[in-house]
């Protein structure tokens, strides 16, 4: 059995509740826009990118960082995550021109409630969330949904 698809099914143990399940189709990704929110919040220099708007440098780093993370896993994975992860950014450069200095504010606040959801989800599962195991989890969880989407429509990861 390959790596991911081992931390799949230790992920899967955890999330098996169809209403644990829900909230994590929503709050996954949110919390992950919103890290990356807060991440172009460390101040470095901007470059532009085209269709995706204005990209930190450091948020730059964290992607091709969580990119090589996914690559060791999957290829497949790695490259979606990619265009995922610059949608993401598109979204945070949209928040940040709208909200001005205060997005961060915005990113804040969904962190909170997508967190207390999440914690809500697991305590209707019974179970405790991976990553209090295993870190890891916390990169896992955008993957682990992005596998059900890859299998319905056919690609393998």
């Amino acid at each position: 059995m390959r790596k991911i698809d081992r931390l799949f099914a230790e992920y899967a143990e955890s999330h098996r509740n169809p209403t644990n399940n829900l909230i994590h189709w929503i709050c996954v990704p949110l919390i992950f826009w919103t890290i990356l929110g807060f991440i172009s919040y460390i101040p470095t220099p901007n470059i532009y990118l085209e269709y995706f708007g204005f990209l930190s440098i450091a948020s730059a780093l964290a992607l091709i960082l969580v990119t090589i993370f996914y690559l060791k896993l999957s290829w497949r994975i790695a490259l979606i995550m990619i265009l995922v992860m610059l949608l993401m950014e598109h979204f945070v450069s949209l928040a940040n021109v709208t909200f001005g200095k205060k997005s961060w504010i915005l990113f804040l606040a969904v962190f909170i409630i997508t967190w207390i959801m999440q914690f809500a989800g697991h305590k209707i599962e019974g179970k405790k969330p991976s990553f209090l195991k295993d870190v890891q989890f916390l990169l896992i969880g955008p993957i682990w949904l992005l596998h059900f989407i890859l299998k319905k429509i056919g690609i393998r990861y």
